[in-house]
């Protein structure tokens, strides 16, 4: 099993966003002397429900400043960028960091995003798969060319290659955000593993992998890739000397940044969007996740792992809002709770 965490940079009320990102970077480096096996970036633009705009630069930074830890975007959104240019850039980090970064890409959502960045609203709807293929396409081709609905391009080579790396791995994991079972089909299709969002529990999850394996088998996938598909899955973690204690720190702080945060979004079409009740929402995560004593998030872990088959865990630790809170946070995890998982 392999334990890492997932950082949104959230900005609390009364907090700035150099702070939100501050406590984002000290998070990620105190996971790499904890013993974490990862940390995945998250990327939202315009909104303080996470203040960085860029998952791939904040990894570059992190990559530097590491020497173990894997550093992913959870995730790149594809619509609002050219496949191409995120190809260029998850070579660039693969190669140059002995092949620790992954690549987690996704849709986004219907937000005005879409607007800003010029790709609109059918880049959203109707463009992903475009995008994925001629990424991966990027990232396996010595050289790309491209004649779809939204990328033509003549020939050009592939500078620098992934394969180039003098790692052992030949070019940057990608993994697809899934939330849907058309998602799903595409990540299967393509054989690419799913990172799964923090709002689901157990059971949506292990349906979610079990239907996966199906359409990756029937995509001719070969049962070595099928059954060793490293999927992740996304929750929240608090740790405490008392469940009631790590309950009370996340629902004192995170209600406050939901309501801000998800409030904030505005959807590029005027589309009506239903809100989650903040705080309702907060002790979902809780009840569905590792939050509690050292030995409850340790059995929690376990069990989600044996119900989905899913080894690979994001798990947002920055839930209190509190740097110093965040960092003990994380620093148990690894001492207290890595050592129950093997």
């Amino acid at each position: 099993m392999r334990v890492g965490s997932f950082v949104l940079a959230a900005q609390f009320p009364g907090q700035g966003q150099g702070e939100a990102l501050h406590r984002a970077v000290r998070s990620a480096e105190v996971a790499e002397e904890a013993g974490l096996d990862s940390v995945w970036l998250a990327e939202h633009h315009f909104v303080p429900y996470g203040t960085c705009p860029s998952a791939i630069t904040l990894a570059a930074l992190l990559l530097g400043r590491t020497r173990r830890l894997r550093v992913g975007t959870a995730v790149t959104v594809l619509p609002t960028a050219h496949p191409v240019a995120v190809g260029e850039q998850a070579a660039l980090l693969h190669i140059t960091s002995g092949g620790r970064f992954s690549l987690g890409v996704g849709r986004g959502g219907p937000w005005v995003d879409l607007e800003v960045f010029g790709s609109g609203i059918k880049a959203y709807e109707e463009g992903f798969p475009e995008s994925l293929d001629l990424l991966l396409r990027w990232l396996r081709e010595p050289s790309v060319g491209a004649m779809g609905e939204r990328f033509g391009f003549r020939e050009v080579p592939v500078v620098p290659r992934p394969s180039e790396s003098l790692s052992e791995v030949p070019g940057p994991e990608v993994v697809v955000a899934c939330t849907s079972p058309s998602s799903v089909r595409q990540a299967a299709e393509r054989g690419l593993p799913m990172l799964l969002g923090m709002h689901v529990g157990d059971e949506e999850k292990a349906e979610m992998v079990s239907l996966w394996r199906q359409l990756a088998r029937a995509a001719g996938h070969s049962a070595e890739t099928v059954l060793g598909a490293a999927h992740v899955s996304a929750g929240v973690c608090q740790i405490a000397d008392r469940r009631t204690d790590a309950v009370e720190a996340l629902t004192k702080a995170m209600p406050g940044w939901l309501k801000q945060g998800l409030e904030a979004h505005v959807t590029v079409d005027g589309r009506t969007r239903q809100m989650r009740d903040p705080l309702a929402y907060t002790e979902l995560l809780c009840g569905l996740h590792p939050v509690g004593t050292p030995r409850l998030c340790a059995d929690r872990l376990a069990a989600t792992s044996e119900r989905t088959g899913i080894s690979r865990f994001a798990l947002l630790v920055e839930g209190s809002g509190d740097l110093a809170a965040t960092e003990e946070n994380v620093r148990r995890l690894g001492a207290e709770v890595l050592p129950h998982l093997g």
